[in-house]
């Protein structure tokens, strides 16, 4: 429904749902309200006069948050932590006093943050293994189907459509282990108080080191993080937000290159992404299939690989202990780059579940180009019948030229093959000529490499994510 105000189209239009309810208002703010409710626990646990009455006061109010009542206090006290304290607290009248004991507001924001890259970065390589599980289907299928080989994007040596399939596989894999490994190396921030001293929560606990490690690491435990940092400045540090947009720019970068292959197979019509019974290609022109999925996720892709700048700029000026300028930033470009892999991966998926192969307009373009790719074997085989390579050369040097000039100057068919034919010379060959120009002889071992290539790096791979590749990819628009 038309409103008037902006939204972004990352959330509105492209992105899932469940990658917008991640980077949602309410989940911000119940993990908020969760992470001072295990601060007042652990607080409690070590021997601070906590009641069992608060913490389960604050219990009952994690979700029936008064954002009207937030927004005044926001702009009367002009900080969004401590108006979301005062709120909560209003919520919880009997842990007022104790909400946000001894913590800053690095506390919940950097902490909500972290927890919420994880589950974020789960979701996104659960759905690139879905990707990569239709891919790796659509490069089996085409295994050994021959299609010209291009490079400088000139007619090169035939691959397979199977083969070409994997080169995009191997840049998702490493952007699945990129993932991974991102997600992997999260740690939480913890319990550090306002410049990372632990200084605040040292006097809470009477000078009990102990105690205040402790509180870290039950903190820590009860979000599911298995360490947490052990320095950080009044933040956890903005290089691992610069970690983990790179990974994701990186994904960006795939998504761009497959997406821009494809673009140019359907300019080939060789290759075409789903095009749905009622859709227009375009207003005007009729006729057209435009690859509209593919474009966007080259836009999107595009758009990842621009927000990581962001993100090293915002690491590189945090002088000394921090400075806030990383706030309006981080609420921009971490948010952005989720939504924006989330939305490329979906539509990624929904190209490879219904990407349509046209085997007969592959066949013709080989057919334009093998004669000349075949003159070596034709020279080998004329060579293995007796005959002399530098005759045999010379003699296809000039037929190739007139072929050439043929295709080039008169747009007719290359009749290479029908000129050696048609020269007595080649009579040796010439009832070898249908298998010396059998595509499958020219694509060395390509399907090999796809069998092998599928078994030994993407089944294994995709092992962990069995339970999760059901599901189809449907796009809204």
């Amino acid at each position: 429904m038309p409103t008037d105000r902006y939204e972004s189209p990352l959330a509105s239009r492209y992105a899932s749902k469940e990658m917008s309810a991640l980077l949602s208002d309410d989940r911000k703010f119940q993990t908020w309200r969760k992470l001072w409710i295990e601060l007042a626990r652990a607080e409690q646990g070590l021997g601070l006069q906590i009641t069992a009455e608060q913490i389960r006061d604050m219990e009952a109010h994690v979700t029936d948050i008064d954002y009207e009542m937030a927004k005044r206090e926001e702009k009367k006290r002009r900080h969004d932590v401590m108006a979301h304290v005062h709120t909560f607290g209003h919520a919880a009248p009997s842990a007022a006093a104790i909400i946000h004991l001894g913590a800053t507001s690095c506390y919940v924001t950097d902490n909500t943050d972290l927890i919420v890259m994880r589950e974020g970065l789960g979701m996104l390589a659960d759905k690139l293994a879905r990707v990569i599980d239709r891919l790796a289907g659509f490069a089996k299928t085409h295994r050994a189907l021959p299609t010209l080989g291009f490079t400088h994007f000139q007619a090169a040596q035939l691959t397979t459509v199977g083969k070409r399939a994997c080169l995009w596989l191997q840049d998702l894999l490493i952007d699945l282990r990129s993932l991974e490994r991102a997600r992997a190396d999260l740690r939480f921030r913890g319990v550090k108080g306002t410049t990372g001293t632990q200084a605040s929560f040292l006097s809470l606990f009477g000078g009990d080191h102990a105690k205040v490690e402790e509180l870290d690491r039950r903190v820590t435990a009860a979000f599911d993080f298995p360490s947490a940092f052990i320095v950080t400045g009044q933040t956890y540090t903005r290089k691992v937000d610069a970690d983990i947009v790179a990974a994701l720019a990186s994904l960006g970068a795939s998504v761009h290159k497959m997406g821009t292959d494809l673009r140019l197979l359907a300019h080939l019509k060789e290759v075409e992404e789903p095009f749905e019974a009622d859709q227009i290609g375009s207003s005007a022109m009729a006729y057209k299939r435009n690859p509209m999925r593919a474009e966007r996720s080259c836009a999107l892709g595009r758009h990842l690989m621009a927000l990581v700048s962001d993100a090293y700029h915002t690491h590189a000026v945090q002088w000394m202990e921090r400075t806030l300028d990383d706030s309006a930033a981080r609420r921009v470009f971490i948010p952005e780059a989720f939504l924006a892999a989330d939305a490329a991966l979906g539509i990624l998926q929904n190209i490879c579940e219904g990407l349509v192969v046209y085997p007969q307009v592959i066949a013709r373009r080989i057919r334009d180009e093998l004669p000349f790719m075949a003159t070596e074997n034709i020279i080998m085989a004329m060579v293995a019948a007796g005959g002399s390579r530098q005759d045999c050369h010379e003699r296809v040097r000039v037929l190739s030229h007139q072929a050439g000039a043929r295709v080039k100057q008169e747009g007719l068919d290359n009749d290479l093959i029908a000129r050696v034919r048609a020269d007595a010379y080649f009579a040796p060959i010439h009832s070898s000529l249908d298998a010396i120009m059998d595509p499958t002889t020219f694509i060395g071992r390509a399907p090999q490499q796809v069998d092998r290539f599928l078994a030994e790096e993407v089944r294994p791979a995709l092992a962990p994510y069995a339970a999760r590749l059901g599901g189809t990819s449907l796009l809204e628009v």
